[in-house]
């Protein structure tokens, strides 16, 4: 069998140290140039920004003109994150495809998609880690954190788990998945009659 193009381990790791790293998103942090580790890089990096676009976004005590913006920010981010899980799908899918060829079991989540869950899941268990050790919580506050945050663990090493089994069938011949598209309706002014009113 061809060597594993990535491992959950790796990807994991990198999701990890990415959030570990002083001034990222914002500033650039470790990475690799191979592909498809630019794009699963890319994909980590705008899922951080939403993340804090939509904390901002549900502020209320600011003027709506703040809101609005946060939301407009959103759209562009969550269009950006969506192109970086196809492009990972796609240099997943060059490179697996002769292995995925003739295999009979269609997998209906693609790589990049389990890829893009996992990103999220990395902020989630970064978040509620800093929740469950806020030193101005209260205890039961900081109790019922730890709680979530081993659950949010445990799905993070089950869906990581996962895409190693999907990886390994699809480079034996035993799985093959589809390249999705999103086609984001809402950005596009030919497709978004609103947008066209304008």
């Amino acid at each position: 069998m061809r060597q594993r193009v990535l491992t959950s381990s790796r990807l994991t790791g990198l999701h990890d140290a990415l959030l570990a790293t002083n001034g990222w998103p914002a500033a650039p942090g470790p990475a690799e140039s191979t592909p498809p580790w630019p794009a699963i890089e890319a994909n980590h990096r705008f899922n951080a920004r939403l993340w804090r676009e939509e904390d901002l976004a549900r502020r209320t005590q600011v003027p709506a003109a703040e809101i609005v913006a946060n939301k407009r920010a959103i759209d562009v981010l969550n269009q950006q994150r969506n192109d970086a899980v196809e492009a990972i799908d796609d240099l997943l899918h060059a490179t697996l495809a002769e292995s995925m060829h003739g295999a009979a079991r269609q997998h209906s989540e693609t790589p990049g998609m389990m890829i893009d869950r996992l990103s999220i899941l990395a902020l989630k268990c970064r978040a509620m880690r800093l929740e469950a050790h806020r030193a101005e919580a209260e205890g039961a506050h900081r109790a019922r954190c730890r709680e979530k945050l081993a659950i949010l663990q445990g799905q993070r090493n089950d869906l990581a788990g996962c895409l190693d089994t999907l990886l390994e069938d699809c480079a034996a011949g035993r799985a093959w998945f589809r390249i999705y598209r999103q086609f984001k309706m809402y950005n596009d002014p030919a497709t978004n009659p609103e947008l066209r009113r304008r």
